[in-house]
């Protein structure tokens, strides 16, 4: 329930961010499924990209008047090139670079408050304009009268206030959406909400990510391309954060930096090569990798043009548990390789399927856009036919129609991330090929992790639990065929003749499943009831009916 108490400005406040959303929501509801359900699919067509570029226009002004976590959406979209049309980019592009600055007399106050001392005291100098103003702060060019020149990080006055109405008003936008089945079918929204609530409340403690930063100088320390800010700490506190100046050119500004002899590429690759460091080794990744925390150094060495990635702002970072750092790597290696059924079973061990999804069509679509887009950059796939793509849509429609994916509230900012850096890859280098650039770190994970080894340890532990869930699967199946309860359903009739094949060489594999399951219940029940001397040849049989099991599955 809202807070009736809150001061005028903010409950103002929220009940524009909900009027908005709820503008969203229902102009979506009126066009995309009256309209287009009710004979007026033409006009829904043609008319949806400027309705949704109206919606980023007045979102974009929403945002830069109000600041907070509005900015923090806008800056997310934004950078999602990779997959929203570039009229909507264009429209929030800006909300990088144009959030307005705090009047610096209140800056200084709030300084001076946390640092117990003038500005004077502790700067030699300090630069009123701020060097950069995002939704939750502000940085300062500085120079310590002691450790040259610097940054100071400032966070906005009052801005806790304004988070706390932000997301009371996202949370009611929530609650609208959960209404929706195919949604909140596929994502827990609140969890996904308490994600989001928590790292954005981290970002409000600057000694966390000050922490944050010295972590990832030290898993990085070896990497000379690499250049991740010093803190200062005698200057830092929970909403000040004084750290070494490393600012350069703008990773989007590939003109400056190419004009330098930096090929945009080698920068793509880095970036590239730096996330996946972060994900699949360390674990632990850097989740606001926007162009306003990407910078490229050029310096000369040795008569050669070299450069370092330098990365600032480290209040939004992730944790990958070790268990999912294990299947991400497993979907990893899968793509690489183009192994589908590695990528499906490491999509499935994540959560990222419905328990309903037809994994063997899902397996299929997989399979055909490997053979298709495998080995594309972004500017090929973008150059693609339009009937083409048409033609993979309607042969796996029932598919699309299902959208059996759904989304998991522990990947909310590792997916931000990534869907972050793909479109800031596509920007930086068009060309870019994201196959070419994972196949040697993909070869370097098999190596490391002794694949062959692996992989067969892997599938003896699947089959063992294959086989001890199937009594309870054999009973539950017989039950259902004695009630009379089954039906088939094909949903391509060319394709009615596989299917019974299928179905028969599944029937086939199910006789010797009972074979096999009554051969080992007798071998123990013997066991049990002091037949040792008959127990070991019904266990035999058990195992050859197992072999002859296993042969007839991977034929």
């Amino acid at each position: 329930m809202p807070n009736t108490n809150r001061p005028t400005g903010l409950r103002r406040r929220r009940g524009r961010i909900v009027n908005f959303f709820a503008r969203v929501i229902l102009a979506a509801i009126f066009w995309d499924i009256l309209v287009r359900n009710f004979g007026g699919r033409r006009i829904a067509n043609r008319t949806m990209l400027p309705r949704y570029v109206n919606a980023a226009r007045r979102f974009r002004a929403l945002a830069i008047e109000l600041g907070g976590v509005m900015i923090k959406l806008g800056q997310f979209f934004s950078s999602r090139v990779d997959i929203l049309p570039k009229e909507i980019i264009d429209e929030l592009a800006s909300l990088q670079d144009e959030v307005p600055a705090e009047p610096f007399d209140r800056i200084q106050t709030l300084l001076e408050a946390e640092l117990g001392r003038s500005i004077s005291d502790v700067f030699e100098s300090f630069e009123p304009q701020p060097v950069a103003a995002a939704s939750l702060g502000q940085a300062h060019h500085v120079v310590l009268k002691h450790g040259g020149p610097a940054i100071v990080k400032v966070q906005r006055p009052g801005i806790e206030s304004i988070v706390v109405v932000d997301l009371d008003a996202l949370r009611t936008a929530v609650n609208w959406l959960k209404r929706y089945g195919p949604i909140r079918r596929r994502a827990d929204l609140d969890a996904l909400f308490d994600e989001f609530s928590r790292t954005l409340y981290e970002e409000l403690d600057y000694l966390a990510e000050g922490r944050n930063a010295e972590r990832f100088a030290a898993d990085f320390a070896e990497w000379q391309e690499i250049r991740i800010p010093k803190i200062h700490w005698e200057y830092t506190t929970r909403r000040v954060l004084t750290m070494e100046d490393i600012g350069a050119i703008k990773i989007s500004d590939v003109a400056a930096y190419t004009a330098q002899g930096v090929s945009a590429s080698d920068v793509a690759q880095t970036m590239f090569r730096f996330y996946l460091e972060q994900i699949f080794a360390n674990g632990f990744f850097h989740a606001d990798p926007h162009s306003g925390n990407l910078f490229v150094e050029p310096h000369v060495v040795d008569g050669e043009v070299k450069f370092t990635l330098n990365v600032v702002d480290f209040g939004m970072v992730g944790s990958i548990s070790p268990q999912l750092k294990a299947t991400l790597r497993d979907g990893f290696i899968g793509v690489a390789t183009r192994d589908v059924h590695r990528l499906i079973q490491a999509a499935d061990a994540a959560g990222w399927l419905l328990p309903s999804a037809n994994r063997r069509e899902i397996e299929r679509a997989a399979d055909k856009l490997f053979a298709r887009f495998w080995g594309m950059s972004m500017r090929d796939v973008k150059n693609l036919d339009l009937d083409e793509m048409r033609g993979f849509l309607k042969e796996f429609r029932s598919l699309l129609y299902q959208m059996p994916f759904q989304i998991p509230a522990d990947i909310l900012f590792l997916g931000r991330a990534l869907g972050i850096l793909s479109g800031l890859a596509t920007q930086i280098d068009p060309r870019f090929n994201v196959f070419a650039a994972a196949t040697p770190f993909a070869q370097q994970m098999i190596e490391e992790s002794g694949s062959v080894f692996t992989t067969i340890r892997d599938q003896a532990a699947e089959l063992g639990k294959t086989i001890l869930r199937l009594p309870g699967q054999i009973d539950r199946l017989v039950d259902v065929v004695l009630r009379g309860e089954t039906r088939i359903v094909v949903a391509d009739t060319d394709r009615l003749i596989k299917e019974f094949s299928r179905m028969n060489r599944a029937m086939m594999r199910l006789q010797w499943t009972i074979i096999f399951m009554g051969f080992l219940l007798g071998a123990i029940v013997l066991e049990i009831n002091g037949r040792h001397e008959t127990s070991p040849l019904v266990f035999v049989a058990a195992i050859a009916a197992w072999v002859w099991l296993t042969l007839r599955s991977i034929r």
